[in-house]
């Protein structure tokens, strides 16, 4: 229950999901208490204009996408933690698996899967470890594990290179199961693969588990030639 409530209430902190609970009390207090609704209105009507603002929604994104640039020589470790989040499994009439929005290119910006998969070949780092699951609402597909690998497989990384963590539904659960995987194959040091907007959390949801995690991000959704 506790992973369900995790995944849908934050819906309700995001702009759009506050300027919608703030509109149905709007509608509920209309009658009775106009003040309440017309305050609960003009509430939701700011908040949409101040967060559909381009500058505004590019700055915000830019403070958490460049908190972890990589140098300009990425160092080498002994593993490459790719995360979930980036698949839609092989249901007709899709031939095979898809990259969902959340693996989209933006403006020729690398995917997840296949940064990782440069990295692997720059020899960055031996193998990839792919952590991901699948909660079950979002259909009965295989794990984003064993999606990822599909991916990587068919762009020529070969399999034994690959190591799977499928049962992770969040990024705690990455990090947990994942150090499981590093302590027992006697592994000190990874190349955390992730969105960029997304690593900030991640990073430090690894280093909490004692993960010696160097940051890989990718997926930018703001460059420099967007804010000039």
């Amino acid at each position: 229950m506790f992973l369900y409530l995790s995944k849908f209430l934050p819906l309700f902190f995001y702009p759009l999901g506050l300027a919608c609970v703030s509109l149905v009390v709007a509608l509920v207090t209309l009658w009775k208490r106009p003040r309440t609704a017309a305050i609960a209105i003009a509430f939701s009507l700011t908040l949409l204009l101040f967060c559909s603002n381009a500058w505004i929604a590019k700055s915000l994104v830019r403070s958490l996408e460049w908190q972890n640039l990589l140098p300009a020589e990425i160092p080498n470790a002994e593993a490459i933690v790719v995360l979930g989040g980036a698949t839609k499994s092989a249901f007709p009439p899709r031939p095979t698996v898809d990259l969902s929005e959340a693996g989209d290119a933006y403006g020729g910006l690398r995917l997840r899967v296949i940064y990782a998969a440069q990295l692997y070949r720059q020899k960055k780092a031996p193998i990839i470890i792919l952590s991901g699951g699948r909660i079950d609402w979002r259909g009965s597909g295989s794990p984003e594990s064993a999606d990822m690998a599909t991916i990587l497989t068919s762009i020529g990384i070969p399999s034994e290179a690959i190591i799977q963590e499928p049962d992770s539904l969040n990024t705690y659960q990455n990090a947990v199961n994942v150090r499981k995987i590093l302590l027992s194959r006697g592994i000190n040091q990874v190349l955390l693969v992730t969105s960029a907007m997304h690593m900030p959390r991640s990073l430090q949801i690894f280093q909490r588990q004692g993960i010696n995690a160097i940051p890989a991000p990718t997926d930018f959704l703001v460059s420099e030639g967007e804010l000039q």
